[in-house]
């Protein structure tokens, strides 16, 4: 059966909402997060039913069996650049987790499906529902979380803003730890909108100067008022001076809007 963008979008509507990465403690925080970017295949001979079914499958059979992997999860296109994105992110304790955490994968799928051929068969599968084409990026996680409290809801949206940092003349590790410690402490934590807040940085990819800042807000009508609040702390909290110094750390931004999934 053919499919197309607007048939895959009805997955949202069939799927429960989890968390990005829900650590209540500091010292639970994972060092590292891998995010791949994929696009559906809108010539996957399968449902949105199916799709979960065999996602699921693997998830429960292989990758929360797998010690080196914190959490995992999928995301689903809202407003981005290309309606057929789908990003699947994994966290870890640590680098050398990564590597250990794919070759863990290959022995647990052979212990799932210890059938060659249906091993292969069910792994093409579930590849099909993607296109060939995707790209990986390796960020650090940074201090200064605000964790979710509770459970999501369907309605919740997970909102990336990807800021491109500069590298000014004059400026300091101290002096923008200063002003992102006293942003932290003032504006994300005191924002009753904003329900989660998870920053990381650059560790391997295409650019260096990502700061990706990952927010949950309960509804599309709370992320207007958040950015609202956002901007009522930010003059409550930074002089003239003070907003003009972290001003010149960033050399511009992308905003990202997805649903999360549960499978």
């Amino acid at each position: 059966m053919k499919t197309t963008n607007q048939f895959f979008s009805a997955i949202v509507m069939l799927l429960l909402i989890v968390p990005f990465a829900n650590f209540a403690q500091e010292d639970a925080r994972p060092a590292y997060v891998t995010v791949t970017k994929s696009y559906w295949n809108n010539n996957y001979e399968g449902s949105p039913e199916e799709w979960k079914a065999a996602e699921k499958e693997y998830m429960e059979k292989v990758t929360k069996k797998n010690e080196h992997i914190s959490w995992a999860g999928y995301f689903m296109h809202l407003m981005t650049e290309h309606s057929n994105e789908v990003i699947y992110a994994q966290s870890y304790p640590s680098w050398d987790a990564i590597d250990k955490a794919a070759a863990r994968n290959a022995e647990l799928e052979k212990e799932a499906w210890p059938n060659d051929d249906e091993r292969s068969a069910f792994l093409k599968k579930l590849g099909s529902a993607y296109s060939l084409f995707h790209s990986d990026e390796i960020y650090a996680t940074m201090s200064g979380a605000k964790p979710l409290e509770g459970e999501v809801t369907e309605d919740m949206i997970l909102y990336v803003r990807q800021n491109k940092m500069a590298f000014p003349e004059g400026g300091s590790m101290d002096e923008w730890d200063g002003l992102y410690n006293k942003v932290v402490e003032n504006v994300i934590k005191k924002n009753e909108y904003l329900k989660a807040y998870y920053p990381e940085r650059h560790a391997w990819g295409s650019d260096r100067r990502d700061f990706n800042e990952v927010m949950y807000v309960e509804s599309m009508c709370d992320l207007e008022k958040m950015l609202d609040k956002h901007q009522e702390l930010m003059g409550e909290a930074l002089t003239s001076d003070e907003r003009k110094a972290l001003n010149k750390y960033f050399k511009s931004h992308g905003d990202y809007l997805y649903s999360p999934i549960k499978l």
